[in-house]
């Protein structure tokens, strides 16, 4: 079942069940609120940095001309390794990973922040793994260079 969730479920829409789950758990358990020093600036300037980090990645897409369409990895005409792309393989997805962690420090909640495991897992096998075999097969030794340069995330 799992198979065949690959590449179906837009990454924006796995982040905004994870952000209902984590305000649902910190709503549900407030025993396990934390107190963190500054914690709404914080989350701000989080959500800032992967609001920006998801910006620069798509203009890196823009400039070279290829899709941007998390689902379709199979049609990209290019292998983006510049801008953003030189230090992550994956910054749209790092992106929506800063802004839950802004929005978990935001809660204030250890158990909604440990939910940011499920977005993890989930965004690596529905959508990271599916589409590291795409490039793969698509780009070849262009595609295992890279890999073996940059990180996944981070």
């Amino acid at each position: 079942m799992i198979q065949q969730l690959e590449l179906r479920v837009p990454p924006p829409i796995i982040a905004l069940l994870t952000a209902l789950l984590m305000g649902s758990v910190a709503w549900g358990i407030p025993g396990l609120h934390i107190p963190l020093f500054q914690h709404k600036v914080l989350a701000v300037v989080l959500a800032a940095a992967g609001m920006a980090t998801g910006l620069a990645a798509v203009i890196s897409f823009v400039r070279a001309r290829t899709t941007a369409d998390p689902r379709r990895p199979e049609e990209a005409q290019h292998l983006v390794r510049s801008g953003i792309y030189r230090f992550s393989r994956n910054p749209m997805y790092l992106g929506l990973f800063l802004i839950l962690l802004g929005w978990g420090y935001f809660l204030a909640n250890a158990a909604a922040l440990a939910l940011l495991i499920i977005f993890i897992a989930a965004m690596t096998r529905l959508q990271i793994v599916p589409e590291e075999r795409a490039l793969q097969k698509r780009f070849g030794i262009e595609f295992d260079e890279y890999r073996g340069r940059v990180r996944r995330w981070i």
